[in-house]
């Protein structure tokens, strides 16, 4: 009974009568070499692909990473099954405050040069503001030479924005495709990042600006919330095929080989014997019973 109490936190239950030292041992290694890890479970906006080192303050210098390949980082343990190798690529860290001037001119910003990200889907484009430099997600025809302005400043009148200026949104003009908008004023561009996408500014609802979203949602904003104006780049993404499984793992997917097959797997062809003959019968006439008419209640 003193044994069973001891090991009452392993599940086991021994018996008084068959106890050895060898059967105590085998369960207290397994006990050992088993703990009682949670897994964890994918999604929650945590990501198994990779850890990117963020030093402490901004830079445009490429960040290091390091790859889990759909591994948790604390206990190893594989999360997210369809992650694995690929191209060691390096982290461009976006500054997704675009920030301008409250009141007078925009602020004026140049474009350096235009790179592809392996991180994320569309191009990313380096800024020059005043003595400084920082990455934005580059737009559909945004090239190096141009030159984009910012400003928060909300007019009586809606400003005639170009492609890759930033404005809030009570200051566009309805109909403006848009992307790379603000949650709350000041908090940075948080919504429509993918390679291809853009908002289009439906109407105005008193201080509320409604903007329709890529998955065709509408979506009510702030006025002050800022937006950059034009579609983002690298506009086929979407479109490109994928093209051999090789291409695939360079993009760090891992292969679903041996899950599906032709015969007997779960969508496959199966060969199974033809069903028994199904008898079809003609339903009989049953005849109606006579009813006999009476001038008696």
């Amino acid at each position: 009974m003193a044994l069973n109490r001891l090991f009452a936190g392993l599940s086991l239950t021994i018996s008084p009568h068959v106890v050895g030292r060898r059967a105590i041992q085998v369960a207290a290694v397994n006990y050992a070499s088993k703990p009682n890890i949670v897994k964890p479970k994918p999604g929650f906006g945590k990501s198994y692909r990779r850890i990117v080192h963020f030093p402490e303050e901004y830079t445009v210098k490429p960040l290091e990473v390091t790859n889990l390949a759909g591994r948790d980082p604390v206990s190893g343990r594989v999360v997210a099954k369809g992650i694995g190798g690929g191209i060691k690529h390096k982290y461009h860290w976006i500054n997704w405050v675009r920030d301008g001037p409250t009141e007078g001119p925009p602020q004026e910003e140049k474009v350096i040069e235009i790179i592809e990200c392996g991180c994320r889907t569309s191009h990313v484009a380096l800024v020059a503001v005043g003595d400084k430099l920082k990455y934005i997600l580059a737009t559909e025809n945004m090239k190096a030479g141009d030159i984009i302005k910012s400003s928060r400043y909300l007019p009586r009148i809606p400003v005639r924005a170009n492609e890759g200026d930033a404005y809030v949104l009570g200051a566009l003009p309805t109909g403006t495709i848009v992307h790379c908008i603000e949650k709350e004023p000041g908090q940075g561009g948080l919504y429509i990042h993918a390679a291809g996408t853009f908002g289009t500014i439906l109407r105005r609802q008193d201080d509320r600006i409604i903007v329709q979203m890529p998955s065709k949602r509408l979506f009510s904003f702030n006025e002050h919330c800022m937006a950059v104006v034009g579609r983002l780049s690298n506009v086929d993404h979407g479109n490109t095929p994928i093209g051999s499984p090789q291409r695939n793992r360079w993009l760090g997917n891992r292969p679903r080989s041996g899950l599906w097959k032709r015969k007997d797997g779960r969508h496959g062809r199966k060969i199974r014997p033809p069903k028994p003959v199904k008898e079809i019968f003609h339903p009989s006439n049953f005849p109606l019973p006579t009813v006999n008419m009476t001038m008696h209640h």
